[in-house]
């Protein structure tokens, strides 16, 4: 198998955007209420995935200062992770499941560099084998890491509640209800998770991703 479509600049973002206008109208609504559409891409690497880690199950607010805290601390590297004292995470926000997490993540030896050429898969089932990476996770290092323009992450519940008000849904659909609805976004599922994340956004008004 080899690497898709990556995602490196606005203009890949906007071109993704014109093939789901054309594809599906409720995108196209979607579109036109939240253009231009963020690149949201990220460097890859060990900081980025402890950032996720961070990022699951609080609010983006939450995850911000929580992140902010590290960083001013200098807690964002594997061998800083492994010098820190539980106190010391603890004192920055970590909860006790996510200073497990974070030195399972300083301790698992992610060839990084590899990763860049791996298929979708392989990064899905590459990174979840660490302990404290989901397959959430895992989708959202790939879209915004490594700016896989083909993969979403439907677990996400900002994406659910998106997909339910855009489509006029009577419930958030469920994360195997959301992938089969992301079929039809393919090859753009990526640009199609930033058009329902801009959208809960606006429909919001707040934040449903970092």
């Amino acid at each position: 198998m080899t690497v898709g479509r990556i995602i490196e600049t606005p203009e890949c973002v906007a071109e993704g955007a014109e093939w789901l206008s054309d594809a599906c109208p409720r995108m196209a609504h979607a579109i036109d209420l939240t253009s231009p559409l963020p690149l949201r891409r990220r460097p890859d690497g060990f900081a980025q995935l402890l950032s996720a880690i961070v990022s699951q199950q609080v609010s983006v607010a939450s995850a911000n200062a929580i992140w902010e805290r590290m960083q001013q601390a200098g807690l964002t590297g594997p061998r800083k992770i492994k010098w820190a004292t539980d106190d010391d995470l603890r004192a920055v926000g970590l909860s006790r499941q996510k200073i497990r997490y974070a030195r399972a993540l300083a301790e698992a030896r992610i060839d990084y560099k590899a990763l860049r050429e791996a298929p979708d898969d392989e990064v899905i089932t590459t990174l979840t084998q660490v302990p404290g990476i989901g397959v959430w996770t895992a989708e959202i290092y790939a879209m915004f890491s490594l700016g896989r323009a083909d993969v979403i992450a439907p677990g996400d519940l900002a994406l659910q509640e998106a997909a339910r008000m855009l489509y006029g849904l009577p419930d958030r659909p469920t994360d195997k209800a959301l992938r089969q609805m992301a079929e039809a976004w393919s090859p753009w599922r990526s640009v199609a998770a930033r058009v329902l994340w801009a959208y809960y956004r606006v429909a919001k008004d707040r934040e449903g991703i970092r």
